[in-house]
């Protein structure tokens, strides 16, 4: 019987010390539970022009908040067991729905929240035919009755008067100069006039704020006549470092009171090697020398294509070459409108021509909804 008493009592003894280890850690603490923690609201729905929301944060123990998208930021308002977190959503410029998370974290535990964004809608205006399979991103109509001068949220001024490369006779000023406005919208249009005033002849020079890759650029122009102008619409690079070799394109240049427009294409490859026939990388298109005209150039990844009034006037595309510079136009361009006067190419302005004026009715860039 005693036998049996101080076996029991041993089993007994070995049995609890078997608990004890099952319920210690492996490093011999105890287990510590998991935080509890709850946040509301339990989702974020927001607008492509973006939001703010405020989260309420509960949890038993210390927690933080983040995101790991770029367009999401976390502002802990108050890090306490009970806290806020101000969450902004950037605006979405992209016309894709797209969709992110909050995470609170406490511990070992995390707590997502989930961020749903809508894209941004394709712009309707009833007056503009845009193409089949097309969307309007950019536009500038003029016809914004509080300006009377350009949108300078849209459009920058270059200036100077060093000739530009071409011997060219105008001075580029940002809109006006001791009292002379060169850049005037009215009436629906924009007029870019340059004038003589005293020793010098004042002229403008827009380049749109904004660049972009790839897409359908056009504007509607009334170009002027007279001796030894040089009206242009084009591009440039909008990481520019050396000309010709990150490109240049010109979707206009008209030359005195000529009857027809200049489209050309310039690069290493067709400037400074001077490869200019093979492929062609310039043409011409036939305009209405005293009436408005629409001039295009469409952007492709491995092409540029040119109009003048809706027709093809030509095609640069990239081709294989073991020449360097072939086509440097896989990258964002920006607009620019100038008037400019004089130089090499054009000749002599005659002072009794001047002022001269360019109207422009409208400038637009569409995109194919195929191009996210």
């Amino acid at each position: 019987m005693i036998k049996n008493i101080k076996l029991m009592t041993i089993l007994s003894f070995f049995t609890c010390l078997l608990g004890f280890f099952s319920c210690s850690s492996s490093d011999g603490e105890p287990e510590v539970s998991s935080p509890v923690v709850s946040v509301v609201p339990t989702q974020i729905t927001a607008t492509y022009e973006g939001s703010v929301t405020t989260l309420s944060v509960k949890s038993d123990q210390e927690w933080t908040a983040f995101s790991n998208e770029d367009w999401i930021t976390c502002k802990i308002l108050s890090n306490t067991l009970q806290g806020t977190v101000e969450v902004t959503v950037k605006a979405n410029t992209t016309y894709q729905p797209r969709e992110g998370a909050v995470v609170v974290k406490s511990g070992t535990t995390r707590v997502s929240v989930p961020v749903s964004q809508e894209a941004k809608p394709d712009i309707v205006d009833p007056d503009i035919d845009t193409p089949e399979g097309y969307r309007l991103i950019w536009q500038d109509e003029f016809n914004d009755s509080k300006l009377s001068t350009p949108d300078e949220s849209l459009w920058w001024y270059e200036t100077g008067a060093s000739g530009w490369g071409n011997n060219e006779i105008q001075n580029y000023i940002p809109g006006s100069k001791n009292g002379e406005t060169c850049a005037q919208v009215s009436n629906g249009t924009l007029k870019i006039i340059a004038k003589k005033v005293g020793n010098e002849v004042y002229s403008i020079r827009m380049n749109t704020v904004e660049s972009w890759k790839y897409g359908y650029f056009e504007a509607r122009l009334k170009l002027p006549t007279g001796k030894g102008t040089w009206p242009a619409f084009w591009m440039m690079p909008k990481n520019y470092t050396a000309w010709p070799d990150d490109g240049e394109i010109d979707i206009m240049e008209r030359l005195n009171n000529d009857s027809i427009a200049y489209q050309t294409v310039h690069s290493h490859y067709t400037y400074t090697l001077g490869i200019k026939d093979h492929p062609v990388s310039h043409s011409t298109g036939v305009i209405h020398p005293d009436r408005y005209n629409i001039f295009a150039v469409e952007m492709y990844p491995d092409s540029l294509s040119f109009y003048v009034n809706d027709v093809h006037t030509f095609t640069y595309p990239r081709i294989q070459t073991k020449e360097e510079g072939q086509f440097p136009f896989n990258q964002p361009f920006y607009l620019l409108i100038d008037m400019q006067l004089g130089g090499s190419w054009v000749g002599a302005v005659s002072p009794e021509d001047l002022p001269v004026e360019m109207e422009v009715d409208w400038v637009r860039f569409y995109q194919r909804k195929s191009i996210k």
